[in-house]
């Protein structure tokens, strides 16, 4: 029977999405793993692959429709042998709704199949959901599907399943249902017509918002009435570290390396968490995990809204390592083309405003990370020296924003100097 391929959720934010472009057309033979379309969620525009073998037999949602739901039914799938005719006669399969507030593990990241009403059944008189070439599969190695718990959407059993599965598999039992209470729903402010109603008269410009600038909204929304923040200060002197990055660059310009501030920056960060591992951790809802590795997260701002790409083991990151990934990062964020891995995780953040003229700010902390490290422009200022006497130095003030729950004041103040330490003692970073 006809199977239904439904817009997946590419990112465990995603809500609705952008159909760009489609790779396929009808009458076309796919295979799984074959692309389909290109698909543009609210963080990037990824590529859709198919789970299932079969023909396209029509295309659902025109390429460039806009705000297209989570498991909305995309297109179809016809086996060998079936026409478009067997598309019609088959009932349409509502998907179940889903939740926003799935975490990432749930979310289907292939493309997704839902199939058609009719299905085997399992020996309790229960339907069992899974694809035409998992049924063959299954068949060919003596697998009982009622056996096999499928990793498609809403249980759906995938040529993957089957060719994981031993004979003899069972099914891990469901979850009781009601397990979890969902989260009292925070109170809700003046709706937009109430809003509007204040302007009447006045002109003015509506803008709707895009995917992504929801996804913040309601991320920062979270972080601010969820988490305990409080705020470390100190400013850091730059002098030693400016001279030696001037030298490092001048030595390094015949392999075409610039080392920028932020670069030492994030190998400061990443040291200062080795140091302090205590305070390498993430709130987990009922627990702390303290990581293992130094994995720095930098806000990247780009049109309409920021990224947070992360780079993974920065302690073990040589500076021009660090700087040429971070300029990968950065520029694949601003066109949209980073994969989820890619800026999700991490346990800190840093968020740059330096370059605008910034002298301070504090910055809001991106759950689940513990803290973030707001820093602002460096700048010559009077200073007294450790002999009594007045200088002028270029200090750089910044602003660790922490997480009560996960880090209290005085390991949070001991973070602090650490970084203050390696950014004002910037050799001992390549010992």
């Amino acid at each position: 029977m006809p199977t239904e391929i439904l817009m997946p959720a590419l990112s465990p934010t995603m809500e609705e999405g952008t159909l760009a472009k489609w790779l396929v057309k009808e009458g076309d033979s796919v295979s799984s793993g074959d692309l389909l379309a290109e698909i543009e969620t609210d963080k990037a525009t990824m590529e859709f692959e198919a789970v299932d073998e079969g023909i396209i037999g029509k295309l659902m949602v025109a390429e460039g429709t806009e705000a297209v739901k989570v498991n909305t039914v995309i297109a179809v799938l016809l086996e060998d042998g079936e026409t478009a005719d067997d598309i019609d006669a088959s009932p349409p399969t509502p998907a179940p709704a889903e939740t926003a507030t799935q975490e990432a593990e749930e979310v289907p990241t292939a493309a997704a199949v839902n199939p058609a009403p009719a299905a085997p059944a399992s020996a309790a008189g229960e339907r069992i959901f899974a694809s035409p070439l998992a049924r063959r599969i299954a068949a060919q190695k003596g697998l009982d599907l009622a056996s096999l718990k499928g990793s498609g959407p809403h249980g759906r059993i995938v040529k993957a399943d089957v060719e994981a599965a031993q004979p003899g598999a069972s099914a891990p039992a469901a979850a009781p249902a009601g397990a979890s209470t969902p989260a009292p729903a925070a109170p809700a402010g003046p709706s937009s017509s109430a809003i509007a109603a204040m302007y009447e008269g006045r002109e003015y410009e509506e803008i709707p918002l895009d995917g992504m600038r929801k996804v913040i909204a309601a991320r920062l929304t979270e972080a601010k009435q969820t988490i305990p923040h409080f705020y470390l200060r100190r400013d850091i002197q730059l002098d030693a570290l400016l001279k030696f990055r001037s030298q490092l660059n001048k030595q390094l310009e015949g392999r075409g390396v610039k080392l920028s501030v932020n670069d030492f920056i994030i190998k400061a960060c990443a040291l200062a968490l080795q140091a302090v591992p205590t305070a390498n951790a993430v709130w987990a809802g009922d627990r702390v995990l303290q990581l293992k590795p130094s994995d720095v997260a930098v806000a990247v701002a780009i049109e309409g809204g920021l990224f947070t790409p992360v780079l993974q083991d920065a302690e073990l990151k040589s500076l021009s390592a660090l700087s040429a990934e971070m300029k990968d990062l950065a520029a694949r964020a601003r066109d949209r083309k980073l994969a989820p891995h890619e800026y999700q995780g991490g346990s800190f953040a840093i968020s740059n405003l330096g370059m605008f003229g910034i002298d301070n700010f504090d910055a809001v902390i991106n759950p689940p990370h513990g803290a973030i490290l707001a820093v602002g422009a460096g700048a010559k200022k009077p200073v007294v020296g450790a002999d009594g006497e007045l200088a002028v130095a270029t200090d750089m003030s910044v602003t660790l924003s922490v997480d009560h729950r996960v880090i209290d004041g005085a390991l949070g103040a001991e973070l602090l100097n650490a970084i203050k330490n390696n950014l004002e003692n910037p050799m001992v970073m390549l010992a």
